[in-house]
Parts: C-alpha cells; structure tokens; sequence
C-alpha cells in the first residue's frame, strides 16, 4: 500500500472512523453509567475513575471493530 500510495490515506480514513465513533459512543456509555456533571462536582476521583473505564472500554470496542476484524 506504500508504493501504490493508499496506506496514509487508509490510515486518515481510519482514524477519523475511530474518532467519530468514539465520540458518538462516549455520551451514551456515561448516560448508562450515571457519569454526569453533578457527579463531577460531588466526588471528582470517583468521576475520574469512571471516565478513565468507559474510555477504555470504548476505545477497546472501536478497535475490536475497526483494527482487529
């Protein structure tokens, strides 16, 4: 794909796949998880730590659904 010169924009097209489904998928797992802003402001590490787990989790979907299949 280098030589034919498809791999860089395969890539961009990649990424911008995974970031729009990132963003879409991110509001709804923390409306299910109860992640809001009130929460933020009442107890800011457990608001951290719950964010830091749907991040992984969405971004460990996208990848299963983008990179790996």
């Amino acid at each position: 794909m280098i030589l034919s010169e498809k791999l860089y924009p395969h890539l961009l097209e990649i990424d911008r796949a995974a970031r729009e489904r990132m963003d879409a998928m991110l509001p709804r797992m923390m409306e299910a998880a109860g992640v809001t802003e009130e929460l933020k402001a009442r107890d800011p590490m457990r608001w951290v730590g719950l964010m830091n787990t749907l991040k992984a989790q969405a971004e460990e979907i996208v990848l299963t659904e983008l990179i790996y299949q």
